[in-house]
């Protein structure tokens, strides 16, 4: 009998239609294990190569666009702009002009999610854990007064000027911890609607772009050239993990001050720590199950994520390789060195390549779906929460003086 394939098999290749792949006999799956989970690997492979391909094209012609303009149309040895905003404008043209089909979209996901977490861990390389618990210290009372104030003013403008309590809370949680990864985590603890999730994850997405593209420029301006409060301001004012570091990494390469990444990640990861306190009080506030075991597995993970983990990790082993002349007892300095800049540049890169994803799968249309009263809301959440850190490092810094 000849092996058929599926009716809809080439739905999604769009234009492929020409190629007919293999198809696995009937019955091998249960007889072949090792070439069913073969066939499962490859197509994961393949569903998620066309969208990487694209951001990876994008990020490439975003630095060397960023390159060009910096040393040609500027005069400038080293180029002062940074390619993480043009690779985010030129997706989100790509977006909104021509359009993504969606083949990409799979390959775009997995550059948002894993590949983004694999960005962030690497930064760990980054950092020693002196300087870690330096930072923390400082930054610790700025980053709970500003969690804190976001949480009560921004459900308050929310429910003032007609949303639901729960869609408020949902834009106070994303603006002032992690974006959207706090929101997805407080959701089911407040039993949040399918609906009041996308527009809190829009407002989050939205503003949260637009405080990376601007906080860079404008930052110099409200704290000079006090770096360590400048990192901390972008861990603490801007919403999402990708979205600080792809601040702090356009200042640090306009300005020369990879100090101001390394604060401004520290401070993130503390921000996104302090889910472990918010969502069983979000729970608490909405007198909502939290003991049932519907979203106690979801929550814990999203507590603490995996990504989290492995920052700390590779900062405990930069630690410890920082701490005798040979790395480990086995590296040379030049060796370990080098390798400490490789993990550095490919933290960049990756990172460069998330942003060019976020701007691919960046629709101008949510702007319309949002309406007025959510939009404001979530622009008020962002100005709220930019003020109150502003304000905190101002008066911290006055009484360290």
């Amino acid at each position: 009998m000849k092996p058929q394939a599926a009716p809809d098999f080439f739905d999604s290749w769009d234009s492929m239609e020409g190629l007919a792949p293999a198809t696995m006999p009937v019955g091998a799956g249960s007889a072949d294990p090792i070439r069913r989970q073969g066939m499962q690997a490859l197509s994961w492979v393949g569903e998620r190569i066309p969208g990487f391909c694209l951001a990876a094209a994008l990020a490439v012609l975003a630095d060397a666009a960023a390159t060009w303009i910096g040393q040609s149309l500027l005069g400038y040895k080293n180029s002062p702009i940074n390619g993480i905003p043009i690779a985010i404008v030129l997706g989100v043209v790509l977006c909104n002009i021509i359009g993504i089909p969606a083949i990409f979209q799979e390959g775009l996901r997995a550059c948002m999610r894993p590949l983004q977490r694999l960005a962030i861990m690497l930064l760990g390389w980054r950092l020693s854990l002196g300087a870690v618990g330096g930072i923390g210290l400082h930054a610790l009372p700025i980053v709970i007064v500003t969690i804190g104030a976001a949480l009560v003013l921004v459900p308050w403008m929310g429910v003032r000027v007609g949303l639901s309590r729960r869609l408020a809370t949902l834009i106070a949680v994303g603006t002032s911890i992690c974006g959207v990864s706090a929101i997805m985590a407080v959701a089911p603890a407040i039993e949040a609607e399918e609906s009041e999730v996308s527009y809190a994850v829009a407002c989050v997405a939205i503003f949260g772009m637009l405080a990376m593209l601007t906080y860079p420029f404008v930052v110099p301006w409200m704290l000079g050239t006090d770096l360590t409060s400048i990192g901390i301001f972008f861990g603490t004012a801007i919403h999402d993990t990708a979205q600080v570091t792809g601040a702090a990494l356009a200042f640090q390469q306009t300005h020369h001050a990879p100090e101001v990444l390394n604060t401004a990640t520290v401070v993130k990861i503390m921000r996104n720590l302090s889910m472990a306190a918010v969502i069983p009080l979000m729970a608490a506030l909405f007198h909502r199950g939290w003991a049932d075991g519907k979203s106690k597995g979801k929550s814990r993970h999203q507590i603490l994520p995996p990504f989290v983990v492995g920052f700390l990790g590779m900062t405990v082993a930069r630690t410890i390789g920082d701490a005798s002349p040979r790395a480990f007892g086995l590296f040379d300095h030049s060796f370990w060195t080098s390798f400490l800049d490789l993990m550095n540049n490919a933290s960049t890169w990756f990172l460069t390549v998330v942003m060019a994803a976020v701007g691919l799968s960046t629709g101008l249309a949510n702007l319309k779906k949002l309406g007025m009263r959510p939009f404001m809301v979530g622009l008020s959440a962002a100005v709220t929460v930019g003020a109150v850190a502003l304000g905190a490092i101002k008066l911290v810094a006055a009484f360290g003086r």
